[in-house]
């Protein structure tokens, strides 16, 4: 967790919070002025904050792309609620007799507003403020689901790998960050709600206009942070969710800039759906990326294994299409398979002597099975409903758990049997027995590099063997070899770049 980290969640918060004003404060004026507007505009409102944080930042970004401009809206819309509402109860919460007055002094409706009705309204309109910055404060972690940066990344690795230290030390400072906000805010809403008179002397006033004044320039500049862009010399990657990623892409980085002297960016942590999009078209924001043709055909390109042709791969089918459609390519297997497996506790692997998916077949029904939702969704034949039907397994429980919290949950006891995935440390950390999926029901899914056709062309004058140097990877690597690595960063908490270093320079790619 680095000071960049902290800054870019609090630029982001603050980036939404002004664009919430903007549009959330017009918005309850109209509220107060309109009545028979007021209800569809409150109803939109309370519409948008109950959508999935998710569900709602993934619409925003198929019309602006990855990156914090969708985070920003997404947070802004959020926090229209509390903003209109507290903005129309304000203005209506003013005296009648002071608007009569206003009316009396001959004010136009405007003038009226601006100055008897805005003022008065504004200790109200400043809670709904103050309530919206420190919901934003906690929202903003899913940032990192969409390439948006801040401190979400940092709890997500940290419930994946158990690391308590990095949930506690990332939520620790979201706490803070909103116990502080809250209580500036809190302090400025006191101000506001006990307004006297005290010294008018111009002196006193010049020092309050100029606090002011400063106070405003701050929060614009830290609101502005979020806008300036990333370096993005050189080649454009986005980091993954898992550790694999992490270190093909470190990999990647280390040999690009050893052989070529040429910078590798890698920007903010983003799901792989979400890195494809900023992968393909004329405004893409990247220019390769690390995955697996399995999830490539049916998480990214919404296909199945029956859309395959017969005589065909899987991985060249999944090339093809990418190519034919999306003006991509793969460049080769890498050799590991992190396939779908089927890992049970060591405790039932032994009880039951289970060895392969078949022999869960008599005892299922005294065992519980656990999965992270994407498994029992209806999209592929690859998943649970399907694979209990392959398989004929009736289990005692079947429990639906988080993706990040899933070991922890088998650790803790919570079931015995679970989907993994076959290159994952963490399987070895809960001491998993990965059965053998002896009617071959799941199918491959090779690790690959996955790239842009024009990026060979655009990079041939400082990398003519650019396509070479990134295939270098193939056939390197196998499951256990993999999972070994990925247990040293998962567990045993070591540098991503260091792990990778090393494999690098025991395979001869680079130098000691």
């Amino acid at each position: 967790m680095t000071g960049i980290m902290i800054l870019d969640h609090i630029s982001i918060v603050v980036a939404a919070l002004l664009c919430a004003i903007v549009v959330g404060v017009p918005l309850g004026i109209l509220s107060y002025f309109y009545p028979s507007a007021r209800k569809i505009i409150l109803r939109v409102v309370d519409l948008l904050q109950t959508t999935p944080a998710l569900a709602l930042l993934g619409i925003i970004m198929v019309f602006l792309g990855a990156g914090k401009p969708t985070v920003i809206i997404g947070l802004a819309l959020y926090s229209l609620l509390p903003i209109v509402r507290n903005t129309c109860l304000g203005l209506n919460q003013v005296p009648d007799y002071l608007v009569e007055a206003g009316k009396g002094m001959g004010m136009s409706r405007m003038q009226r507003l601006l100055r008897v009705e805005m003022p008065l309204a504004t200790p109200i309109l400043f809670t709904g403020i103050r309530i919206a910055a420190v919901n934003a404060v906690g929202t903003a972690v899913f940032a990192a689901f969409v390439g948006g940066g801040g401190l979400g990344s940092v709890i997500n690795t940290g419930i994946r790998q158990d690391d308590m230290a990095a949930i506690l030390g990332g939520t620790g400072v979201l706490m803070l960050m909103a116990l502080v906000l809250d209580t500036l805010m809190g302090l400025i809403e006191h101000r506001m709600n006990h307004h006297t008179a005290g010294s008018t002397s111009h002196r006193f006033r010049m020092v309050k206009r100029l606090g002011a004044a400063g106070l405003a320039v701050c929060v614009i500049a830290v609101g502005a942070w979020s806008f300036i862009p990333q370096d993005e010399n050189g080649i454009v990657l986005y980091q993954g969710e898992f550790s694999e990623v992490q270190l093909i892409n470190s990999m990647i980085q280390q040999l690009m800039e050893d052989r070529y002297g040429l910078e590798v960016t890698i920007k903010d942590q983003m799901t792989s759906k979400n890195n494809f999009q900023a992968l393909i078209g004329d405004d893409h924001s990247c220019d390769l990326m690390y995955n697996w043709d399995g999830t490539i055909l049916t998480t990214i390109l919404g296909l199945d294994t029956t859309d395959i042709p017969d005589g065909m791969t899987l991985y060249d089918f999944v090339n093809q299409t990418v190519q034919e459609e999306y003006d991509c390519r793969m460049l080769g297997k890498i050799g590991v398979n992190n396939t779908y497996a089927i890992g049970v506790t060591s405790q039932a692997a032994e009880q039951y002597n289970l060895k392969t998916i078949s022999d869960l077949q008599p005892v299922a029904g005294s065992l519980r099975f656990g999965a992270e939702q994407d498994f029992f969704t209806d999209a592929g034949s690859m998943k649970f409903g399907p694979f209990v039907e392959f398989y004929d397994l009736n289990f005692k429980e079947v429990l639906h758990v988080d993706i990040m919290l899933k070991y922890k949950a088998i650790e803790e006891g919570s079931y015995e049997v679970m989907v993994v995935y076959a290159t994952d440390g963490l399987n070895k950390r809960a001491n998993l027995k990965i059965l053998e999926d002896d009617k071959q029901f799941f199918p491959e899914y090779y690790g690959t590099i996955l790239a842009r056709n024009d990026l060979f062309e655009r990079f041939r004058e400082e990398a003519p063997d650019l396509e070479e140097t990134l295939s270098s990877l193939n056939g390197l690597f196998t499951n256990d070899l993999m999972s070994s690595m990925t247990y040293e960063v998962d567990v045993e908490q070591r540098s991503v770049d260091d792990v990778a270093r090393e494999f690098l320079i025991e395979q001869g790619l680079l130098a000691q």
